[in-house]
Order: C-alpha cells, then structure tokens, then sequence
C-alpha cells in the first residue's frame, strides 16, 4: 500500500513538473513571438527613412546633420545583434525621425510636398504598430517573468535554467517634452 502512495505521489510530481515546463516554454515562445512582431514593424519604419531622408535632402539641404543623425541611427538599428540593443537603437532612432518631422514644420515647401506627406502618415501608422507590439510583447513579458519567478513554478525555472527577459521600456529622452520653437 505504501508502494501505491509514493507511486502516486511520485507521477502527481512529475505530472505537475511537465505542465510547468510546459507552460513556461508556451509563454517564453510567446515573448519570442511578440519580439517578432515589434522587428517587423520597427524593419518597416526603418525601410521608411532612406525615402524620407532623400525627400527631405531637396527642401532642407543645410539640416545635413539632422539627416546625417538619422542615417546613422537607423543603421545602428539594422546592425544590433540583441533585443536590448535593439531596443536602444530604436530609442535612438525614434529621436532622429521626431527631429526630422519637425522640419516639416520649418519648411512649409516640404510640408506640402505629398511624397513628404505619405511619408511621414506611413510613419505615423508604424509608430503606431510600434506602439501595440510594444505593449503586446511587455505584457506577454510580464506574464512569462512571473510564471518564472512564482513559486512553485519557479522551481523548474530554476531546474532548467529559464532565464528572464527585459521590459521594452522609453529611453530617458523620450520622456522629454519636446521643445517647439517658432
């Protein structure tokens, strides 16, 4: 009878242990997957810059600095390795796209050019998008970093190594007011 019990015991353990690895590889595919759809929507609105950058050249050829800033961000972007450099990057890239709409502002030529309009509606939708998988991959990042860290699921967190994953969270310069000055 003792023999029944630790049996019994032995396979509720083992049962519980696969439905807690399970549903700690579920929600860090689902991390892994809303990352995915934050690189796709950031991939687009880096395509957006080199026609955005080549609109704006004939209409505010002395900003070279703020586009030459542009470039280079948009290629550090397409260059990180990791979802924190790329989250960095993206930081930095949102920065030089803000400091490029706003010389939609100071050249009233190019506000009204239309290929500079598409432009910069296609970019705000991105932003957007950006903006929903942002929120999409930090929820599921939350949900998974609990799963993780709860007990007793943590137990096989620990067992097999689950490491956690980060908040994409605003750098400090995007909680800046922007200065508009006319």
């Amino acid at each position: 009878m003792a023999l029944i019990i630790i049996l019994v015991v032995v396979v509720v353990l083992i049962a519980w242990a696969i439905g807690a690895y399970n549903g700690l590889v579920q929600a860090r595919n689902k991390v892994k997957a809303n990352w995915s759809q934050i690189d796709v929507v950031l991939k687009r609105r880096a395509d957006l810059i080199p026609n955005l950058v080549e609109t704006v050249k004939g209409y505010a050829a002395h900003e070279k600095g703020t586009l030459e800033a542009t470039i280079a961000a948009r290629n550090k972007y397409l260059s990180a390795g990791s979802p924190e450099e790329q989250m960095q990057a993206s930081g930095e890239l949102t920065q030089a796209l803000n400091r490029i709409m706003m010389l939609g502002e100071a050249y009233p030529d190019l506000k009204a050019n239309t290929s500079f309009n598409d432009l910069q509606q296609n970019l705000k939708e991105t932003e957007d998008k950006i903006q929903y998988a942002r929120q999409f991959y930090n929820d599921s990042v939350y949900a998974y970093n609990n799963k993780r860290e709860t007990f007793p699921s943590s137990i096989v967190a620990g067992m097999f190594n689950f490491k956690p994953y980060e908040m994409f969270a605003a750098e400090a310069a995007d909680k800046e007011v922007p200065k508009v000055e006319f």
